[in-house]
């Protein structure tokens, strides 16, 4: 799982160490040397779990899709962002969950109400 993109697609195994990252800064932090560049590429999709090689001298708009699955792993990257927010509010939380303490609550006579008349309920 990647730390530096978020909604990453595919995995790429590093041609300098042959071993699989998620993205070239995963690499940078475990490894001692630099990423190499290759003309040919090794991509392991992260929908159907199916390796493919991509020529990246050859790179066109229909090679950013998954031969297998068709998943589209060329995507604009998410990074992790800082977010300041107010104390005691929860932003998951919507309008509908609120309660409105402005509305009066009917007082409606129930079976459970003791001090309700019900007796024309009653058989």
């Amino acid at each position: 799982m990647c730390k530096h993109i978020l909604n990453v697609q595919a995995s790429i195994r590093a041609p300098c160490c042959k071993l699989w990252f998620d993205c070239a800064e995963c690499h940078g932090e475990v490894s001692d040397h630099p990423l190499r560049k290759a003309s040919e590429m090794v991509f392991g999709c992260k929908k159907c779990k199916k390796v493919f090689r991509k020529d990246m001298d050859q790179f066109e708009e229909e090679d950013e899709y998954c031969p297998h699955c068709d998943n589209k792993f060329i995507v604009d990257a998410k990074t992790p962002q800082m977010a300041i927010s107010v104390e005691g509010h929860d932003a998951r939380m919507g309008e509908r969950f609120e309660k409105d303490m402005r509305l009066k609550e009917d007082n409606l006579k129930t079976v459970f109400d003791m001090n309700a008349d019900v007796s024309h309920r009653m058989g």
